[in-house]
């Protein structure tokens, strides 16, 4: 297996989401998306847009918001990862960050550099008394904020 980084688009990333992406739906939107290949065959791709925190969008940080790869792609995570942060430092962002869910390892992450900077308590949701919001089936349980290397 020969793994490249390739172009894709949002609508082919969310089109793979859809199909390979283990408990969450594609994202909304994107500020970029990126594809690895084996050949000619999509094998992943890793979705980049603003942070969903409202408080870490300081105009200076990115968050990679989705990585979907299909079943056998080994090391794919981790080159995504790789790429997205190469991409963002190239476009002046400072910071790359993302997310992972209490009980997955983070070991894509790990080999690409980034590091453990916060956990986060399981919250009961986004819905609040002014908003109200639909469950989308992540809601209650803890995560762990993830930085790319600050190289």
């Amino acid at each position: 297996m020969t793994l490249r980084v390739v172009p894709v688009t949002f609508a082919q990333a969310v089109a793979f989401i859809d199909d390979w992406h283990r408990h969450h739906r594609p994202p909304r939107g994107h500020k970029f998306s990126l594809g690895v290949a084996d050949g000619d065959v999509l094998v992943g791709v890793a979705v980049v847009g603003r942070p969903v925190a409202r408080l870490l969008d300081d105009g200076q940080t990115l968050e990679v918001t989705r990585v979907a790869v299909a079943d056998g792609a080994r090391n794919a995570c981790s080159l995504l990862y790789g790429a997205a942060w190469r991409a963002a430092k190239a476009m002046g962002y400072r910071r790359l960050i993302t997310y992972t869910q209490n009980g997955e390892s983070g070991a894509s992450l790990r080999a690409a550099g980034w590091q453990v900077v916060a956990s986060r308590p399981p919250t009961a949701g986004w819905s609040r008394p002014s908003r109200r919001r639909a469950d989308h089936g992540v809601d209650g349980i803890a995560r762990r904020r993830w930085h790319a290397p600050a190289t």
